[in-house]
């Protein structure tokens, strides 16, 4: 089966300066792959590559059917709408309810079918067991609730990719494991992969899954 993620002889740069070099990575479908590093080692950026907010500026890479090194700005959102991304910080609309939140998503993201849009924003609400919620601000959620909805609407387009960056980090230890727990479950349900950047070791060790670690520059499979 094709790989969701392949880069072979990466490099990326940032400004003329080489941040991460001689890349050999690979997720396939419905991998669970942790990255972790210290803080400033690259997580970040590769994942920005991945999501093609940066280039990679030498040797190959495919992400979800798209070639890295072709990627022109008018491709980026038919990439953006193949991969879930899950924030630290949720990133959800204040102004707006839980159910309005994940409407604008799917309008932005090329969905015009008010009918079909408002099915599949339940579907994935009643997925991350938060339908309740629909009408809610979110203001009005507790951390792991918006961690919830941040999930949910990474589900939106049943993401070949699931990218979560640090989505634990903000959280209590209790409320890190059931979003841990979640992750899982609703990855496997919708067939996603998940690459998932984290300093929290204890997840690490908790859930089992392939291990990265970004070092001096390069990637490190544990």
């Amino acid at each position: 089966m094709e790989k969701v993620i392949e880069i072979k002889n990466g490099i990326i740069r940032q400004q003329n300066t080489t941040i991460l070099s001689g890349l050999q990575f690979s997720v396939g479908p419905q991998d669970f792959v942790y990255l972790i590093g210290r803080t400033g080692s690259g997580k970040s950026t590769l994942l920005k590559a991945i999501y093609g907010e940066l280039p990679l500026s030498e040797g190959t890479g495919t992400v979800a059917g798209f070639d890295l090194l072709q990627l022109k700005k008018k491709d980026v959102p038919m990439l953006r709408r193949k991969i879930g991304i899950v924030f630290q910080d949720f990133q959800l609309l204040t102004d707006r309810t839980v159910m309005d939140n994940l409407l604008f998503v799917l309008g932005a993201t090329g969905w015009s079918d008010k009918t079909l849009m408002q099915k599949r924003a339940m579907a994935v609400l009643q997925l991350v067991g938060i339908e309740k919620k629909a009408n809610t601000m979110p203001h009005a959620l507790s951390g792991g609730e918006q961690q919830r909805i941040s999930i949910a609407r990474a589900l939106l387009n049943k993401p070949a990719l699931i990218l979560a960056d640090e989505p634990t980090g903000n959280l209590d230890p209790e409320t890190s494991e059931d979003i841990m727990h979640l992750l899982i479950a609703v990855a496997k349900e919708e067939g996603s992969a998940v690459l998932m950047a984290t300093h929290d070791m204890n997840m690490v060790n908790k859930f089992p899954g392939r291990v990265v670690r970004v070092e001096e520059g390069v990637l490190v499979e544990r």
